[in-house]
């Protein structure tokens, strides 16, 4: 199955079916996704599929981190707060829960970052995990704890070199 990343779009998706089996995401996409484009706080990509139904979406937005809350390794030579991008939300449809799609919606929206900071600069990636199995899964991929909390980071560098490796 293939799907096309798209910008999100109310008069060409169709998100009221969308469910991804967390209440907070699907009512987030329904019912925030469009106003929060509307007021420039976030942009929502949707994944469609062949018939274009929506099978799963992303937020970014702008954010900054304080270098003292982040590992030393990640924070190191950064300036005080430190420019990112937030992977707001993210989530796929729960029919296609365990087949790997979750770490390729992630890698188009990593993607999708890249691309946009090579004309506005950000230094990390930061994800705000809902609870702790979401933590784990991206810690798998590669992203770091800031030490007692559900928050992580990861190095622009070192996802920009992570995806020119899987080309």
């Amino acid at each position: 199955m293939t799907f096309r990343s798209e910008r999100l779009d109310p008069e060409a998706h169709d998100i009221r079916g969308f469910t991804c089996g967390e209440t907070s995401l699907d009512t987030w996409l329904r019912e925030q996704a469009v106003l929060a484009t509307a007021r420039r706080t976030a942009r929502t990509w949707v994944w469609v599929d062949q018939d274009g139904a929506v099978a799963g979406y992303y937020a970014l937005a702008a954010h900054k981190v304080t270098r003292q809350d982040v590992p030393t390794r990640i924070g190191r030579g950064g300036p005080t707060e430190i420019p990112a991008v937030v992977l707001a939300r993210l989530a796929l449809s729960e029919h296609l829960r365990g087949q790997g799609l979750g770490e390729v919606l992630v890698a188009d929206a990593l993607t999708r970052i890249v691309d946009a900071t090579q004309t506005v600069a950000a230094r990390l990636v930061v994800v705000d995990a809902l609870h702790e199995r979401v933590a784990q899964f991206y810690e798998a991929l590669g992203f770091r704890r800031i030490p007692d909390s559900l928050l992580l980071v990861q190095k622009l560098t070192d996802i920009e070199a992570a995806l020119q490796k899987s080309d």
